[in-house]
This record gives structure tokens, sequence and C-alpha cells, in this order.
């Protein structure tokens, strides 16, 4: 589990072809204090795997149902990404739970420079519209965000300088394509429901 609080931005250094997938190459600073091999890590909101380790690269390996469901796939070498590693149990939660479990993914759709933030609307698919709400919790490749603004199929959030600056959101352009997970709260009150519908159409 994950809070969406990046620790660094670290870089794509080698992107090697496995089968239907990639094995994926990461330089980075802060997060080699207790990485270990089997460790989990969230790279740009994907929660993955350590399967090598070097004094300052790790590398992770996907499958064909990860790049389906995130941008992994377009990826290339020298792009930076968001890492985090796994919330400590006896850690402050400064963001939200994040599991790394990515539903969807979406497109900037608009970055307006505002006088001290920057302002990102984000297009997403219909169905997922229910698990947003005004001021609620998503996680934007792995960014625990505040929701500004819920349209049919967009949403808005403000981002601070430290944020722009510290992740890559500030590498993003229109048309970028982000990672998006919604909530978990908001997925077991609508499975809740659903449950309970269910039982009473069973009377």
């Amino acid at each position: 589990m994950f809070t969406g609080l990046v620790e660094e931005k670290g870089k794509l250094i080698n992107k090697i072809k496995t089968g239907d997938s990639f094995r994926f190459v990461f330089t980075a600073q802060k997060v080699f204090d207790d990485l270990n091999i089997g460790s989990s890590i969230s790279v740009n909101g994907v929660c993955l795997t350590v399967v090598e380790l070097n004094k300052n690269s790790f590398a992770v390996d996907t499958i064909e149902e990860t790049l389906k469901k995130t941008n992994l796939g377009n990826l290339q070498v020298n792009d930076n990404v968001n890492l985090e590693r796994p919330l400590k149990a006896d850690a402050r939660l400064g963001g939200h739970f994040v599991l790394g479990h990515v539903d969807t993914i979406g497109k900037v759709e608009k970055i307006e420079v505002l006088s001290n933030s920057h302002f990102i609307t984000i297009s997403f698919p219909h169905n997922f519209k229910q698990y947003l709400i005004y001021v609620g919790s998503v996680a934007i490749d792995g960014v625990s965000m505040t929701v500004a603004e819920v349209n049919s199929n967009s949403f808005s959030v403000g981002i601070i300088p430290h944020t722009w600056s510290e992740t890559v959101f500030s590498d993003k352009v229109i048309g970028s394509s982000v990672n998006l997970e919604f909530d978990v709260l908001g997925k077991y009150v609508e499975k809740i429901m659903d449950g309970k519908a269910e039982n009473i159409n069973l009377k």
C-alpha cells in the first residue's frame, strides 16, 4: 500500500523486450535505503516488484495486463517516472490509501498556468465517473491529488509548485497519458450498495 506522496523522480535507463512485455531499468537516489529484490515499488502509480538491484539502479518486470491498463508501455529511455516505496506501518498517512492498482488511463486535455500553480484537466472513460467527487481523492501517475472539478468525462486538479517540480507533472503536455487509480473507499462503498440492492431484489 502507498500514500501517493512521491519520494523522487527516477529515470528510465533501459527498456528490454521480454516476450509481449518489458523489463524496465530505472536509476534513482532516495529509494535505495531499504530496497531489496522482491520489494514492491510504485512506478507512476503502478505497484511493481524489484527483480534486479544494483548500486544506483533497479529493474522491474511487467506483464501484458499491466501494459494494457497503464501507460508504462509508452515509456522511453530517459523518461522520468514517479517513485514511491510502500507505506510503513508507523508512518504518517499524508496522502490517501493508494494500492498501485491502476483502474484506467486518462489523457491530459488542458494545462493552465496560473499565478502560483498549474490547473490540469484530464479526460477519462465515462464509466468511472461514479468514483470521482468534488474535493475527493484520486491518484494520477501515483500522485495523491484532490479533485477540484468534475465533469461528465473529465476532471481537474490544482497543482502547487512543489508537486509540479518534484513529480512528472512538469513533463506533461496536451495529449499526455496518465495512470488513474480512483479512491478504493469509493469502490468498497459501491460494492456494499450493490450487495444490498441484490439482497432486496432477492426478497
